[in-house]
């Protein structure tokens, strides 16, 4: 006789509960996250079937295999139609048993896995568990239950930041705001299994029959008005505001209506786009070639360049535990890096982000030098140098002098041809690029350049590192800019196009906001400043083909010392610090439109959007033509995560379809 019941294939419970004292087990093992899948949501309700009619059982723990007790819903299932029994009926059976539900939290409890705990009668922890209503995140709402009955856990105010926000909470938050009920101190089963127990034959705490907790109205208001700010027109955020502030109504009226509302958003075109995002991150992680390659072990990193992008990429090195040596070419150069980096450890400390005990690990770890032979002990090296093929040519052939053989390199360009680089090398094959965004330590993206004779090996190497440092690697092949400035240039010139046709810098700005970019284009140049893009220009003068359209506005801007907000003034004016149209700029364009004999127009807002997203999408097109970039998806990535694309449009490929 088997020792467990399968409910289903995947939930299943010992065969007799005598050894629990009348409590039954129910364990949900579906790899990888114990998803909320068709057969788990049949196994669940079979054995809530068995277990209100089973004389010998008292008690219910519901737990996960492995680390996570439920991941969230099965999101293949959406888009589908629906399977019974659904999630709801599953978790209003539970609430509704006659018999004590206890969860066992063992792992994570994300969406629909923390949607059932909330519905069981108690609800333990493991130390390491998390817990969270990321369904937002996805472009949707929770639909079982978790707008409703989380309010009337941890009142309106706490509800709206978890599920707004779709962030997680670690057990001792979730136990403070009394989302949990206990910590397990010992074994989590035997914590549960005696909760359940004294439940056993007394009045259970369901949920959904609790009264939401009187909040004070002005702070309900402050925090949605933040919410919807923040938003940017997105719906699902709204829905949740709407959601959760009107949970004080009957439960099952509330229930009816986040469920209508799930639907709805579930089938939207706002929540098929950031599926496309989440289904992307993951195809990602699949490089060909690399399926089984062993990576380069790699503990202490070497940063070459110590200014704001070397000082952000050991902040992100540091963080992820790897031993750091900076380099720069002074004495006096590498203490100020050091102290720069010292100073961004020190605002997160500050910030709660990090601890003192966090903090002073990682000064541990930390060292600055201007001798190359200091990094000798380098496992990889990385170069944020001045983005000039001589300086960095020069620098890798030092390298070669004083970093092991084995030891990877890797090259920071935005546009240089990093096979230039690893040519000046005794090894090409350990150089590979890793384009980090600034700042490095915030900004999610790097591209991993897979060079021309870059060794499998170290791409996966780089791969791994990205990875360890919490950043989103995706691969590109090489040319000049790699995915995300191929784009972003050609992005750039059907602006400029634009304004010579008729467009003003502030209309199409508005058009880009509109849409869901943080900020316009011409605005973006203005914070980071013009004279760089300028420099660049006039080096490629000499070679520009003159029969290809080039606008001259922007370097007109620039002879006049319109160099951006640092200037007081570039494609607006900064009376203040404050932007503001300049009619000095529209005479410039103007004069720029007359000088060629073109006669301007007026544009629509979706007229200049059309025209900037189809130019993205053409280049993109390209580039996997080319074979730059491997899938649609990376490109869709690489322009929401470096370049301010809006997640819920799914980036340029997805919205041209």
């Amino acid at each position: 006789m088997s020792e467990t019941t399968a409910f289903s294939s995947t939930v299943s419970a010992p065969n007799s509960v005598k050894a629990s004292n009348g409590i039954l087990i129910v364990t949900i093992d579906n790899a990888p996250v114990n998803a909320t899948s068709a057969d788990v949501r049949t196994g669940l309700e079979r054995a809530l079937s068995h277990a209100e009619a089973a004389a010998d059982v008292t008690g219910v723990v519901i737990t996960g295999a492995g680390k996570t007790f439920i991941g969230g819903a099965d999101i293949k299932e959406f888009g589908k139609p629906a399977i019974e029994p659904t999630l709801p009926a599953v978790i209003e059976k539970i609430e509704a048993l006659s018999k004590p539900v206890v969860a066992a939290l063992n792992g994570v409890a994300l969406g629909g896995g923390l949607e059932l705990a909330l519905a069981c009668h108690h609800r333990v922890a493991s130390a390491a568990a998390q817990v969270g209503l990321p369904e937002v995140k996805l472009g949707i709402v929770p639909g079982a239950g978790g707008t409703q009955r989380l309010p009337r856990l941890i009142g309106i105010p706490a509800a709206l930041d978890l599920i707004a926000s779709g962030r997680s909470a670690k057990a001792e938050e979730a136990l403070s705001l009394g989302i949990i009920d206990e910590i397990a101190q010992s074994d989590l089963l035997e914590t549960a299994v005696s909760a359940a127990r004294k439940l056993a034959g007394k009045p259970l705490r369901r949920t959904g029959g609790l009264t939401v907790a009187t909040a004070d109205p002005a702070e309900i208001e402050k925090a949605s008005a933040k919410i919807l700010a923040k938003s940017r027109g997105q719906k699902a955020p709204a829905e949740v505001v709407r959601l959760v502030t009107s949970s004080t109504r009957p439960f099952a009226e509330g229930l009816a209506d986040e469920r209508a509302t799930f639907l709805a958003l579930r089938d939207s075109r706002e929540a098929a786009a950031l599926r496309h995002v989440f289904f992307a991150e993951r195809e990602a992680s699949k490089v060909e070639g690399l399926e089984s390659v062993e990576v380069r072990p790699v503990s202490t990193i070497g940063i070459c360049g110590l200014g704001l992008m070397g000082s952000g990429i050991a902040v992100a090195a540091l963080g992820a535990g790897y031993t750091v040596i900076g380099l720069d070419q002074t004495p006096e150069a590498a203490e100020k890096g050091r102290e720069r980096i010292i100073g961004l450890l020190e605002r997160n400390l500050a910030s709660g982000r990090l601890d003192q005990t966090g903090f002073e690990a990682r000064k541990a770890k930390l060292s600055a030098t201007a001798s190359d032979a200091d990094l000798a002990p380098c496992d990889l090296v990385i170069e944020a140098v001045f983005d000039d093929l001589a300086v960095k040519t020069e620098l890798f052939r030092r390298l070669d002098k004083v970093v092991r053989p084995d030891a990877v390199l890797a090259t920071n360009t935005s546009y240089l041809n990093p096979d230039d680089i690893a040519a000046a090398t005794a090894y090409p094959g350990r150089v590979l690029g890793m384009h980090f965004f600034s700042p490095a330590h915030v900004m999610r993206l790097i591209e991993v350049v897979r060079c021309a004779k870059t060794a499998p090996d170290v791409l996966a190497t780089g791969l791994a590192v990205a990875r360890k440092l919490r950043k989103l690697p995706v691969v590109t092949g090489v040319t000049e800019g790699f995915i995300g400035n191929r784009i972003f240039s050609a992005y750039r010139r059907e602006a400029e196009f634009l304004l010579e046709d008729g467009a003003l810098p502030h209309e199409i700005d508005a058009a880009l906001e509109d849409y869901g970019f943080p900020m316009g284009l011409f605005a973006v140049y203005d914070m980071a400043g013009l004279e760089i893009a300028w420099a660049r220009r006039k080096r490629q003068a000499a070679t520009r083909d003159p029969s290809i359209r080039y606008v001259e506005i922007a370097d007109t801007l620039c002879e006049a010392g319109r160099f951006g907000q640092k200037a007081g003034r570039g494609w607006y004016a900064y009376p203040e610090g404050k932007k503001a149209i300049d009619p000095e700029v529209t005479a410039i364009i103007e004069a720029a439109r007359a000088k060629k004999g073109i006669t301007p127009r007026t544009f629509s807002k979706d007229e200049i959007l059309q025209r900037l997203l189809n130019a993205m999408a053409a280049e993109g097109e390209t580039l996997l033509a080319e074979g730059i970039a491997a899938r649609p998806g990376d490109i869709d990535l690489v322009m929401i995560n470096g370049y301010g694309f809006p997640a819920y449009k799914g980036g340029p490929m997805f919205a041209s379809n």
